[in-house]
């Protein structure tokens, strides 16, 4: 199971370093990525937060930098386009896929699929689905499609341990991008880390 944030191409963006990503694919989120894949994570999900903010955020900057940002570090819920996959390390086969609609900061369903209603959908096309049953959670890469979708059946205790590990994952991507702000973006830093935190629901309860 590995946090993944969705990945939109950016021509000719200059504001920061990036990598080179094709549009659509998915970017791994932990404390190992180099400083040019740290700055592709922060650019994508500043620009999914790039809208005009309600107008009692402020107005809008006019430097390139602070209206790039502007949504990110003034809307209340953000966007961070993703999820977690989960693939079976044996065969490569993908269980979960983050669909169309799904976000990072909805990480937590999986906690509902353990603990609460016991299911939780993970955006659509695919339209992939954790289900408790019993002491088991299966998992349906696409729930809607065919018939014979992947489906695997994982003990209640390996998922929470494989949300666990996902969730270490985020943690230790947002201390390097907040390490990352303060060298690229030292005029914002706290504010962009504060903004990852939320997007990433891993801000601190107040």
């Amino acid at each position: 199971m590995q946090p993944v944030l969705e990945i939109s191409a950016a021509a000719d963006f200059a504001l920061w370093p990036v990598g080179e990503h094709g549009s659509y694919g998915y970017l791994v989120l932990n404390g190992e990525l180099t400083p040019e894949e740290v700055g592709t994570a922060v650019r994508q999900i500043a620009a999914c937060n790039d809208f005009e903010p309600e107008e009692e955020h402020g107005p809008c900057p006019t430097d390139p930098l602070g209206t790039f940002l502007h949504g990110l570090l003034t809307m209340p819920d953000l966007f961070a386009a993703g999820g977690f996959r989960v693939t079976d390390s044996a065969t490569g086969i993908v269980f979960v896929d983050p669909g169309c609609c799904n976000g990072l900061e909805t990480w937590r369903d999986w906690l509902e699929a353990l603990d609460g209603t016991g299911c939780s959908s993970f955006g659509h096309d695919p339209s992939s689905m954790a289900e408790r049953v019993g002491t088991m959670v299966r998992l349906t890469f696409d729930a809607y499609g065919t018939d014979h979708s992947p489906v695997i059946e994982l003990p209640v205790d390996q998922a929470r341990r494989l949300v666990a590990g996902a969730q270490q994952d985020l943690q230790a991507f947002l201390a390097l991008a907040g390490n990352w702000a303060e060298q690229h973006l030292p005029a914002h830093a706290a504010g962009v880390t504060a903004a990852l935190a939320r997007a990433l629901d891993l801000a601190p309860a107040p």
